[in-house]
């Protein structure tokens, strides 16, 4: 079996060649997959970045203007044109999985995995992120009640979907990297 020519997985079988980051936003999903990718020599995509410029909106305008269902419809059709893209990491929108089909895409031929932060993490994150508030959704009812409402329904479709999870609280991007790397190296985990 091949093995990787970075120094720390020396003695460590390559991952697959598609890796897809689920959670939900703000758990540093789009930062993760810039740092996999640049440390496995492959490409990223954002997924929600690529969905807005083939929409030339944010997708605050296409919500506001077209609402919630158009914007799923955008995520599922995006999704089905990025899942194929060999040696990749893709980072997902945290409502990605609503949809089974969605589900069935990001798992096949591709190792999915599921960066989750605590509520309160979540709540700073979103609150520090001018892409938040800028770009995304505000939350309807506001704050850590939505949050924790939203990961209640979410987080069995991410267990459903997930062949591992990290938790992201109070760790570097560099340290989640380096997290995902090992464990997907690992006979163990995958």
């Amino acid at each position: 079996m091949p093995v990787m020519s970075t120094p720390a997985f020396s003695n460590a079988p390559i991952p697959p060649t598609r890796i897809h980051l689920i959670g939900y936003r703000g758990t540093g999903k789009s930062a993760a997959a810039q740092q996999l990718a640049l440390r496995l020599g492959w490409d990223w995509m954002d997924a929600d970045v690529e969905l807005e410029l083939r929409a030339g909106k944010s997708i605050a305008a296409i919500f506001a203007d077209d609402g919630e269902q158009a914007f799923r419809d955008l995520e599922s059709l995006m999704l089905a044109e990025l899942v194929g893209r060999e040696r990749s990491v893709l980072a997902t929108g945290g409502g990605i999985v609503l949809r089974a089909e969605n589900r069935e895409l990001l798992r096949s031929g591709a190792i999915v995995v599921w960066l989750k932060a605590e509520p309160e993490t979540i709540l700073r994150r979103l609150t520090d992120d001018w892409t938040t508030v800028s770009r995304r959704p505000n939350l309807s009812t506001g704050g850590l009640e939505e949050i924790r409402e939203m990961l209640s329904l979410r987080i069995p479709l991410y267990q459903q979907c997930a062949d591992l999870d990290v938790d992201t609280d109070e760790k570097s991007v560099a340290d989640v990297a380096t997290e995902i790397l090992n464990r997907l190296c690992s006979t163990d985990d995958v």
